[in-house]
């Protein structure tokens, strides 16, 4: 067999694939997933929203397109008949799949995935499955060349929701409501975390909305997650997922789109691995500074910016008296 075909062999994990009410979309990113394979996929759909009338067609035509599987696979479908909402959805339906299996490779209807993505996952979630440092695989990459990495990919405390993989030992820990940000918060684990005063400010900001549920979102409580375990992510060298679902029928990417060109990342040798676990501190301090906004938090940026962070929390708070 060549190299070729070594790198795009069908995929040995579980996908999980969210599909809602993006038929376009879905055709292209389930595209992607039928090129590579997998011996079992799970369809997990959110049901359509009560005010919006065309929202039950078009959720049915994104369901359809999933029936198109022509290769050999056991295909378990989760349908929601009602709307439960991105956090819902997504944290409930991991929960299912994760009752009977060990990993998976997850991907969103707007996460297009490049066909190395797939034996990416395969080949480090096998090598890390044991491994109780590594909690996430990710496929993103915002470095955008500006920050070389000597291996086909590098340790992070980022683990982007564009495509990613993880295991049953690590989702177990998932806790939705972060209940326990009070007591971190105030612990010195928390503070030797993230001992950018910036960084640590804007994750406190955020986390804060989750626990108080003003933030109606599973990925934030993740994040917390895996980082009250000290968990790392494994982060490719190149980008391997571009995010397509930017725009106005987007419910959460409308106007900041920051997807990257996806590239190879696989050789006829599979993957160079790093000589350390450790964690690339300059990369993870570059995608703080310039994914998440931090350049424009700092000084005299921030002379703008909190102002404007305390406009905002007023304006929240007169509209929930309200």
């Amino acid at each position: 067999m060549s190299s070729t075909q070594n790198v795009l062999a069908a995929t040995e994990t579980p996908v999980v694939f969210f599909i809602f009410n993006r038929p376009e979309l879905t055709r292209h990113t389930f595209e992607a997933i039928r090129k590579a394979q997998p011996a079992r996929l799970y369809v997990i759909a959110d049901g359509p929203r009560d005010m919006f009338l065309e929202d039950a067609r078009l959720c049915e035509d994104a369901r359809k397109i999933t029936e198109e599987v022509d290769w050999p696979c056991e295909v378990i479908r989760i349908t929601a008949e009602q709307n439960l909402g991105l956090k819902e959805r997504i944290s409930g339906g991991l929960n299912q799949v994760f009752q009977r299996e060990e990993r998976a490779i997850i991907l969103e209807d707007d996460c297009l995935a490049h066909p190395h993505f797939f034996r990416f996952c395969d080949q480090l979630l096998e090598r890390f499955e044991d491994n109780p440092d590594v909690w996430t695989i990710g496929g993103s990459n915002f470095l955008h060349g500006v920050l070389s990495v000597n291996s086909s990919y590098y340790f992070s405390r980022y683990n982007h929701c564009w495509g990613w993989a993880t295991w049953k030992r690590a989702w177990q820990a998932y806790d939705g409501e972060i209940s326990f940000w009070p007591e971190w918060q105030s612990s010195d684990r928390w503070r030797a975390l993230l001992p950018d005063k910036v960084e640590r400010s804007y994750w406190e900001d955020i986390f804060d909305r989750v626990y108080r549920k003003q933030v109606n979102s599973w990925a934030y409580p993740w994040t917390a997650s895996v980082w009250y375990h000290e968990g790392l992510t494994v982060t490719p060298a190149v980008n391997l997922v571009k995010n397509i679902g930017f725009g106005e029928d987007a419910t959460h990417t409308r106007n900041h789109n920051q997807s990257v060109e996806t590239g190879r990342i696989l050789n006829e040798n599979g993957l160079d691995h790093p000589e350390y676990s450790t964690r690339m501190e300059e990369a993870d301090l570059y995608v703080f500074n310039h994914f998440f906004g931090g350049k424009n938090l700092r000084f005299p940026r921030n002379l703008l910016y909190y102002p404007w962070v305390l406009l905002n929390r007023l304006l929240h708070f007169f509209k929930s008296a309200w």
